[in-house]
């Protein structure tokens, strides 16, 4: 079989790791990249490089890779959908959710595959995790709730944290629940003087009766990505920077001293740390979009119209940090 012409749209921070990795993947073949400010990290060498995304697809591309700011998706996208070109859109789908639902139909409606990429699905540590609370590991889930901070990255200038580091939480957090975000209440802050929002915490809870909490900011001096799932059984802490699962199990040893017994809900048990096979994330991504370009296997994609889902809850944490109310993310669907 021949392997599929493949391009990229976009060649900052972002596309020249795309650029890396598209070289890596089996049965791909990287033919060429666009970008009207040119290749400033020189990602783009040894294959053809393009002003524009016409002269890409003059290339005969089969599928491309969307790495440019998120106010250009819906116009990129459109055009390589028209195309007949499958595109891996990074994250978020589109600058607001208007936009996002008509990408959506855009690829939907050509029988095109449309992914977003949500990144973080592929981490080892919440594929590993994905898979425990399928068996049972934990028990019955109660809260997952996540932390994602860190400095401000200079390269982002069209959204604020909830759009741009936010959204990672609320798509891996519906993910692991296998359940949709049915509300919302959230605080914001802009302390850094840019036009967006650097600061937000806010708290959700999913169809299920899960309830979550999410704390993320561009203001800290440190670095900080973990996923805290707790249940009947214990509580697994992911953390994403170094892809480490770790579980700490409710005790089944009966505790003599009564002022420990009568604090503690539940007693501490054993704690493992899991060994993981760590395979990039990134990598792990192109993969799983090249098997459902191909038809081979289409269920591990974050497809358009999850990260439209994801887009919604995000607009509705901005607008109830607005409105210092609950909002339910749905409603947000029947007004577009």
């Amino acid at each position: 079989m021949a392997a599929l012409r493949a391009g990229l749209i976009g060649l900052g921070m972002m596309g020249r790791h795309h650029a890396r990795v598209l070289r890596a993947v089996e049965g791909v073949d990287f033919v060429g990249a666009a970008d009207a400010c040119g290749d400033p990290h020189g990602a783009a060498d040894g294959v053809t490089l393009c002003g524009s995304v016409d002269e890409l697809l003059e290339l005969g591309i089969d599928l491309a890779v969307v790495a440019v700011p998120t106010a250009f998706h819906e116009t990129v996208g459109t055009q390589l959908a028209e195309a007949g070109v499958h595109a891996l859109i990074e994250k978020p789908v589109a600058a607001d959710v208007a936009s996002g639902t008509r990408l959506v139909e855009a690829f939907e409606s050509r029988g095109l595959v449309g992914a977003v990429g949500h990144i973080e699905r592929y981490n080892p540590a919440l594929q590993s995790l994905r898979e425990r609370l399928e068996n049972g590991d934990v028990g019955d889930v109660y809260q997952i709730a996540t932390r994602r901070q860190g400095p401000f990255p200079a390269r982002i200038a069209d959204v604020g944290v909830v759009k741009d580091l936010a959204t990672h939480d609320i798509d891996l957090t519906a993910w692991l629940a296998c359940s949709e975000f049915v509300s919302v209440y959230g605080q914001s802050a802009h302390k850094s003087g840019r036009e967006f929002e650097d600061l937000i915490a806010f708290s959700g809870r999913l169809a299920d009766g899960t309830v979550t909490s999410h704390l993320v900011n561009w203001l800290s001096p440190f670095k900080e990505r973990l996923t805290v799932v707790t249940g009947s059984r214990g509580s697994f802490v992911a953390d994403t920077l170094t892809a480490d699962l770790t579980f700490f199990e409710n005790g089944t040893v009966a505790t003599s001293w009564d002022a420990v017994s009568a604090f503690r809900g539940v007693a501490e048990g054993s704690m493992t740390r899991f060994a993981l096979a760590k395979r990039e994330p990134l990598l792990v991504e192109h993969e799983a979009f090249r098997d459902a370009v191909l038809g081979l296997d289409t269920t591990r994609v974050v497809t358009l119209r999850d990260g439209l889902a994801t887009l919604r809850v995000a607009e509705a944490a901005l607008e109830s940090a607005t409105s210092l109310s609950v909002v339910d993310p749905r409603l947000l669907a029947a007004a577009v």
